[in-house]
């Protein structure tokens, strides 16, 4: 595929290498000329000197036609008008790295939409996330974000004392906006049937919005689940989405921040959380705020040895799980010899992120159930694609495929029999690797 980089830096070169090992055809743009000749120099990629937000420099990167262009330069602003002048231009797809956590606010104004990019890319949000998925253990097995952040998709292990368990899916009356789309048992794993029947020890995926699922939750575990204890060092934008992610009724989070500005920051944009001003650096700080007894503790100030330094010694207080955000490669390992349980790696979620959304046609990203043979797909639906000839009831599809969630102009919900899809909808969809060819063929024009 040809992709376009604008912006090498350090994420931008990275990225480059990531897809130089893939094959595909890179064109780096940076201000910069010396690295702009190192680049030339040192990687199969070809590098020009200019600005990402001028027109004459996108046409000379050839971003017309582009399969992707990439937006990663050190300015928010910058990447905003430069990935939407790409998708005018004629990429297929555009993606632009922010920082500020109000262009991912869709509360106030949608930015994403407003300038036609297909992602936004935070890495502060996505290594979050990904430290998320590790403290979620074992009730969630799996986080993912969909449909721009507005769905997760959660893999919940089923108790016996759970309220669904031994009734058929179309008799739980789940609520409309959640879906149950996979059940694993005995090894074996299948797209969930309103005929099916939950069984103790199954681990079923649900859909929907994390408010959603976690009331969902209670007709498959104990409802009374025991609060754990997360304590965050470093209240920058990663402490602060990990923080808004996990608080809630399952997590009591304290989020420890030195700089006195942001404390405040943090206490007016943190509902549950409890944000307490005071070095995680400091061995004293850590017994004083009874880190050891935390079930959990991640070091994110944004300094990769401060991280390793409060680990240890959360470690030795007597924390029970060790994280920490580490960006640099030269320490990977390091951290393991060092007791931290998961050390996250803004580079290696960034590298996902982009390799998921390299696909051609309709497929706008594609992510691997773990253990399973089953992908979750958001697909686009666009002018004359056959899915939008009938309603759902009565399109032929795949027998194991399920669409589970639409998205249209700024609203996500779960779809009925009765509805059609439309041109400019967006739609997640649960399919068996079996079934992949023949689901895809529905979003062509032609069938192929």
């Amino acid at each position: 595929m040809r992709i376009v980089i604008l912006g090498a830096g350090t994420i931008g070169r990275w990225i480059a290498e990531l897809l130089c090992r893939h094959g595909h055809s890179t064109t780096l743009v940076d201000k910069n000329s010396d690295n702009v000749r190192r680049l030339n120099e040192e990687l199969d990629v070809r590098a020009i000197s200019g600005s990402a937000s001028q027109s004459s420099v996108l046409f000379q990167a050839d971003v017309i036609g582009a399969d992707m262009c990439l937006a990663v330069t050190g300015v928010d602003e910058v990447n905003l008008v430069a990935a939407s002048m790409a998708k005018e231009m004629g990429a297929r797809r555009t993606m632009a790295r922010v920082y500020a956590p109000v262009f991912r606010d869709m509360s106030t104004f949608d930015y994403q939409r407003h300038f036609n990019i297909d992602r936004l890319l935070s890495l502060e949000h996505l290594s979050a996330m990904e430290l998320a998925r590790g403290i979620r253990n074992p009730g969630s097995l799996a986080v993912e974000n969909l449909a721009r952040g507005e769905l997760e998709v959660q893999e919940v292990q089923v108790q016996s004392s759970g309220r669904g368990v031994g009734v058929q899916l179309k008799e739980l009356r789940l609520p409309k906006n959640v879906r149950i789309g996979s059940i694993v048992r005995d090894n074996e794993t299948w797209i969930a049937g309103a005929d099916d029947t939950i069984q103790s020890n199954d681990r079923i995926t649900l859909i929907g919005r994390r408010d959603d699922i976690d009331q969902v939750k209670g007709n498959f575990q104990k409802k009374q689940i025991e609060k754990r204890t997360i304590v965050i060092a470093g209240g920058g934008e990663t402490g602060y989405h990990l923080a808004r992610t996990l608080e809630g009724l399952r997590f009591s989070v304290v989020l420890m921040e030195t700089d006195e500005e942001r404390c405040g920051f943090l206490a007016n944009n943190l509902k549950m959380a409890t944000v307490v001003q005071a070095d995680a650096k400091r061995h004293a700080v850590l017994e004083e705020e009874r880190v050891g007894s935390a079930d959990v503790f991640v070091a994110c100030t944004g300094d990769d040895e401060d991280n390793i330094v409060a680990c240890v010694d959360a470690r030795d207080i007597g924390a029970s799980r060790i994280m920490a955000i580490v960006s640099r490669p030269d320490y990977a390992n390091v951290v393991g010899k060092l007791g931290i349980d998961l050390a996250v790696s803004p580079r290696e979620v960034v590298a996902k992120q982009v390799l998921g959304l390299l696909n051609k046609g309709a497929v706008i990203s594609r992510i691997s159930l773990a253990e399973s043979d089953i992908d979750v797909f958001e697909l686009e639906v666009n002018e004359g694609a056959l899915i939008t000839e009938h309603v759902l009831a009565n399109l032929q599809l795949p027998s194991q495929c399920l669409i589970a969630a639409v998205m249209r102009e700024d609203f996500v919900r779960v779809p009925g029999a009765d509805d059609r899809l439309r041109p400019g909808d967006t739609v997640v969809a649960l399919v068996q690797s079996s079934s992949v060819d023949s689901m895809l063929a529905l979003f062509s024009s032609n069938g192929s």
